[in-house]
């Protein structure tokens, strides 16, 4: 508030809403863990990224730079996301250990990718990936 930084504080105040939602929706215990906080933001990032694409679409880049920047804040406060390579890398490894073979095994090796790399990675990617090296 202080910095005058508007973009700032309406994302934070936005985070803010959207956490205590969570908070007291029904079977939450009036708590929130870090681990359903960051899902949170990642998927409030994820929707500022999709709606800044359809602004930039109808022709409403204003529009489209604000969500951005908007973006630009949540991102700050995520883990920092791993490369393709590190992705591939991460993969390799899960695929060793659950001793996958084929597409059959997909199930088996996306469930463990995506608790590993939870917030590190986006599950579109990690999915793309698997099947890469499964095929």
């Amino acid at each position: 508030m202080k910095a005058r930084d508007k973009v700032r504080l309406e994302t934070l105040r936005n985070i803010k809403k959207v956490f205590l939602e969570a908070k007291t929706a029904p079977g939450a215990n009036d708590t929130l863990a870090d681990a359903d906080a960051l899902k949170i933001i990642s998927k409030l990032a994820k929707q500022g990224k999709e709606t800044a694409a359809t602004y930039t679409q109808a022709g409403r880049q204003d529009l489209a730079d604000a969500e951005l920047a908007q973006v630009e804040v949540l991102e700050s406060y995520l883990p920092k996301q791993l490369s393709q390579e590190e992705i591939e890398a991460e993969v390799k490894k899960i695929i060793a250990e659950v001793g996958a073979t084929s597409m059959k095994d997909m199930g088996k090796v996306m469930g463990t990718a995506s608790k590993q790399l939870a917030g590190k990675a986006d599950g579109r990617v990690i999915s793309e990936i698997v099947k890469k090296l499964l095929a």
